[in-house]
């Protein structure tokens, strides 16, 4: 994931995001390899970012940035519905309002895209001077992203997925070939998986979830995957 940011003090380049559910599955597997998550800062960068980090007070900097281009876009425009979407965007933009934080349909989003606003992306405002954890944790639970782990002697992994990613797509993450000959996936909960010895003690325990490839992984849950290729 990469942010951008502006006005704010901050390392550029990747930096190493202090998890504290993958540190305590390191103390506990003492696996051989630990593959933790990294993030990217990329200074007054927004273009490709996936997420931007502003102070409240410089807010209207980027959002005026906005308001430009859409203003471009509507001169362009014959269409008065495609109009009606983006004199609505405007409004909300000269509120100091970002565009990620107001409803809008699939329809008006496609609209919206052709004049490509950052605020669309997730934007995060920060009141006070958060540390770089603090900022990291604020832009993925902006961006709705969220945790699932595999753990265990050979490697205690984080892995970022979506809020609402199914166990497949999971999967596809871990390797393409999981997801390829995905059989069942076995999941259990980080409270559940620090109360035993291991993924097995979890499953004579009962405490393991046995899904097929629809299931919902939840944040922080414990996966492992069934596939024959």
């Amino acid at each position: 994931m990469k942010i951008g940011f502006t006005g704010i003090e901050l390392p550029e380049g990747k930096i190493k995001y202090r998890d504290e559910t993958l540190i305590a599955l390191e103390m506990k597997d003492n696996p051989k390899k630990v593959s933790p998550f990294y993030t990217e800062f990329i200074r007054d960068e927004y273009v490709h970012s996936d997420v931007i980090v502003i102070p409240r007070s410089m807010i209207l900097d980027l959002l005026i940035l906005d308001i430009e281009k859409i203003e471009i876009r509507l001169n362009r425009l014959t269409e008065n519905a495609d109009k009606v979407v983006l004199d609505k965007c405007i409004k909300y933009l000269e509120k100091e309002i970002p565009l990620c934080d107001i409803e809008l349909s699939n329809e008006e989003k496609k609209i919206l895209i052709s004049a490509a606003p950052c605020s669309l992306k997730p934007v995060v405002m920060l009141k006070g001077s958060e540390d770089v954890n603090t900022i990291i944790s604020l832009a993925l639970e902006k961006a709705d992203q969220m945790f699932f782990y595999t753990s265990g002697p050979t490697e205690s992994h984080a892995w970022l997925a979506k809020i609402g990613t199914s166990i497949i797509n999971c999967a596809a993450k871990i390797h393409t070939d999981l997801a390829r000959g995905f059989i069942k996936g076995d999941v259990v909960s980080y409270d559940d998986y620090m109360s035993c010895h291991n993924f097995n003690d979890c499953r004579s325990k009962g405490l393991v979830r046995v899904t097929d490839r629809d299931y919902i992984v939840q944040p922080c849950e414990i996966v492992e995957i069934r596939f024959n290729v």
